[in-house]
């Protein structure tokens, strides 16, 4: 038994992962208050807990969940006044992924395939305000520091990106937006500059990797 036993969260959309990670939190003698399915229900969780006194001490994560995914979740909880640590614990293990949950806020990354004893001491780390990745997530950071970061899209050209991604063609943005035809196809270039792409297809296809749109 922990000396400190922790108070858990866990939001994962799969019951029988949930009942299974339940079973490891607790047979090590820590408490799990809520569980949640959707990133929509863990932030709702979380806020319901800490109204009623009994503030989390950290959330389990998983990224891929209906409605809202676990990104977003975890900016939601990192931007509260008193932010509950959000350890991830995911089997995505992509470089997008990976820095999309570190900028959202999540104090942890870790696989699924994480042994039981690395996550709960990952768990302790978390409540405790310290950082724990697993290797693959540690290297894509590591990568992403030396790597010069690129040229953010402006609030323009996301626009025309994401009507890109509606299906729109260049003349139907073009009445959209009130701007030339001529106006959205410069708006593209710079888009395919800034992503390093080359067609409309794979320019909507990264900027959603990115969770740009």
């Amino acid at each position: 038994m922990p000396a400190e036993p922790l108070r858990v969260v866990l939001a994962d959309d799969h019951p029988i992962f949930r009942s299974g990670l339940r079973a490891v939190v607790e047979g090590a003698g820590h408490r799990v208050l809520a569980e949640a399915a959707s990133g929509d229900e863990v932030v709702l969780a979380v806020e319901r807990l800490v109204r009623g006194g009994e503030r989390p001490d950290v959330v389990l994560m998983d990224l891929r969940m209906p409605g809202t995914d676990g990104v977003d979740a975890t900016r939601a909880i990192a931007a509260r006044a008193d932010p509950v640590p959000v350890l991830v614990l995911t089997t995505y293990d992509t470089d997008s992924a990976i820095l999309r949950a570190i900028e959202a806020g999540a104090t942890g990354y870790l696989l699924k395939d994480t042994p039981a004893p690395q996550l709960l001491q990952a768990m302790t780390s978390a409540a405790s305000g310290r950082t724990t990745l697993a290797p693959v997530a540690a290297a894509a950071l590591a990568s992403s520091m030396r790597s010069p970061r690129p040229e953010a899209l402006t609030p323009r050209e996301l626009e025309v990106l994401r009507l890109v991604g509606s299906g729109l063609t260049n003349a139907q943005i073009g009445t959209r937006l009130a701007i030339a035809e001529s106006t959205v196809k410069s708006h593209l270039l710079r888009v395919f500059a800034k992503l390093e792409v080359e067609d409309r297809t794979r320019a909507v296809t990264l900027a959603l990797e990115r969770g740009l749109l």
